[in-house]
């Protein structure tokens, strides 16, 4: 039998030893640097995906119904949904606002009309779609205008009341340049007018396309979860509203009966909720070759002090100062002006139309822009940066002898004092 060195083994120990040695050190060094490569590539996505996602802004205020004026008290088939921040109905079918402060008839999960967890947070709209033509409606005004050619990407949850006698497939999202206003109970349609030969008018009606609907094959019958309705579309440019519910007549809303549910409504019911428009194509960044991020800034808006600024969507109730939710992204956008320049202040003026004594127009201007100034302060805006004061009728900009001249002069104002 072949006798080992011993001396041999003990060098080969000491050779893998080292080697070992030498190895793990190494791997030490390897795992170190590799570490630190990773951890700086994942810190530059980071950024990089954390600033282009921050380009990305949901376009829609109070998307999710959380910001509430008022606790949501009763459901009435011809109520006015005037509680939830930045949306209203834009006809005169009664939308229906849920929250978990409203009372029994209006609170979460269980209501008068069904029983549904918010999908987030604790507030939801209703809207009911009849077998017929009746509609309800909910409309808010976007943040920025659409831009012309620029893909936008819509989506809304809807959930189907179980106290519903069927479902339709047709809700979507219709994006429109301005404010949809009618008394209507019905559908919404197109109006248009033809002129024809010796003073002879008609009047047509035509279906209005909303740029992002659910399938027609596929009716929404989920009473449990939510269902998600999104699309995509291209901008015509200048649309600044948008408004969800069913644009389409009961034979091409494919109307289906389930018999499984329980019949108090005789249409559908839907609550909605985490509505969001985001631009998929608006590039406020470039990444070029060197991996340097080069930030497009929109140009600010220039003020000067002395410049008079017409607030064009602030609306109140008829004959009252209580603003109506209309006027809220407005007012947003005025605290945003103010909260980016903390060095302004201004002056709000209130204007109403020549109808009515001076008396009462004074009365009613003064309290009209003390309601704005209000609002402003009750957001965080401080008084030593606010003043007011009401004019009544006595500054007109246009022709109170027509209806558009005096909607024109019913305004609030504010001018720059300092900057």
């Amino acid at each position: 039998m072949e006798k080992f060195n011993l001396s041999l083994i003990e060098n080969k120990r000491d050779f893998f030893g080292k080697s070992r040695h030498i190895n793990k050190k190494s791997r030490h060094i390897f795992l170190f640097m590799s570490r630190l490569f990773l951890t700086s590539l994942s810190l530059c996505f980071s950024l990089l995906f954390s600033t282009l996602s921050y380009s990305q802004e949901n376009l829609i205020f109070n998307p999710s119904f959380e910001e509430y004026f008022t606790c949501p008290q009763k459901i009435e088939p011809y109520g006015y949904m005037s509680e939830v921040v930045a949306w209203w109905q834009p006809t005169g079918g009664s939308a229906d606002y849920y929250n978990k402060c409203g009372s029994k008839q209006c609170n979460v999960p269980k209501n008068k009309l069904g029983v549904q967890m918010p999908r987030t947070g604790v507030g939801m709209i209703g809207i009911y779609s009849s077998k017929t033509d009746y509609r309800e409606y909910i409309q808010t005004e976007l943040k920025d205008y659409l831009k012309e050619g620029e893909t936008y990407k819509l989506s809304f949850y809807v959930s189907l009341s179980e106290y519903s006698a069927g479902a339709v497939a047709t809700l979507g999202g219709l994006f429109t340049k301005n404010r949809i206003e009618e008394k209507t109970r019905q559908m919404l349609t197109d109006k248009t007018t033809i002129e024809h030969d010796k003073g002879v008018s008609q009047s047509i009606s035509t279906y209005l396309k909303p740029q992002v609907v659910n399938h027609y094959s596929n009716p929404i019958i989920n009473v449990e979860d939510w269902t998600k309705i999104e699309g995509e579309f291209i901008a015509e440019g200048g649309e600044k509203f948008l408004t969800i519910g069913n644009f389409y007549p009961a034979p091409q809303s494919n109307v289906v009966d389930l018999p499984y549910l329980t019949y108090l409504l005789p249409g559908a019911y839907y609550y909605i909720d985490d509505v969001s428009v985001y631009c998929l194509t608006c590039k406020e960044k470039e990444i070029i070759a060197n991996d340097v991020v080069i930030t497009k800034t929109k140009d600010e808006p220039r003020f000067e002090v002395g410049q008079v600024v017409i607030m064009e969507n602030i609306f109140f109730e008829f004959d009252k100062s209580i603003l109506l939710p209309q006027s809220y992204v407005e007012l947003y956008n005025l605290i945003n002006i103010l909260n980016k320049n903390p060095n302004m202040k201004i002056e709000l003026s209130g204007h109403t139309d020549n109808k009515g004594s001076d008396n009462y127009n004074a009365k009613l201007s003064h309290s009209r822009v003390r309601a704005v100034y209000d609002y402003l302060i009750n957001h965080g805006i401080e008084k030593a940066r606010l003043d007011y004061k009401s004019y009544g009728a006595k500054q007109p900009i246009a022709d109170n002898k027509t209806d558009e001249g005096r909607a024109k002069n019913r305004r609030v104002e504010f001018k720059i004092i300092s900057l």
